[in-house]
């Protein structure tokens, strides 16, 4: 089976690029916002944080390995069957040039990249369009949350697709 990796800072596009994918290819999408969700916010809300927050070092520390793990085992339930496609930020990846090679080993299957990007007004635009409430905090803080935006391409091959 195949396996698509999308990837993307938060309202490129990603999750329309990916359901368009999975649709053409009858996969199995797994995008990192439906797959875990609603057990972030529970934790975070239980931890007494943000549960809108997906920026800050506590976030990271506490759900962004956890997320990615998650998705990557629903990926490996599902390979045998169907070809699958993961969706998500995969920020720190973008410049991990083994990150592909790692995955392959990881999933048994060689991934196909996929990087999305648009411009910062953008995306910007997007979020607020969207209401979304894990995009407040980013919104409230755009400066800040704009620079931390990783806004070079990945070093692996990769198909770009700019929105």
């Amino acid at each position: 089976m195949e396996c698509h990796v999308v990837s993307g800072p938060a309202g490129a596009g990603k999750s329309v690029h990916a359901r368009r994918l999975a649709a053409e290819l009858g996969a199995c999408l797994i995008d990192s916002d439906l797959a875990t969700e609603r057990l972030v916010r529970a934790g975070l809300s239980l931890a007494g944080l943000d549960p809108d927050d997906r920026d800050s070092p506590a976030y990271k520390r506490a759900y962004r390995e956890a997320v990615y793990e998650a998705m990557f085992d629903l990926a490996l339930a599902n390979l045998p069957h169907v070809p699958v496609v993961l969706a998500g930020p995969f920020t720190r990846e973008g410049g991990e040039a083994d990150w592909p090679e790692r995955l392959e080993r990881r999933l048994g299957v060689r991934p196909m990249m996929h990087f999305v990007w648009s411009p910062p007004e953008v995306r910007r635009a997007r979020m607020i369009a969207r209401g979304e409430p894990r995009d407040g905090p980013k919104l409230r803080d755009w400066e800040t949350y704009a620079a931390s935006c990783r806004e070079q391409r990945p070093v692996w091959e990769h198909e770009f697709v700019l929105t």
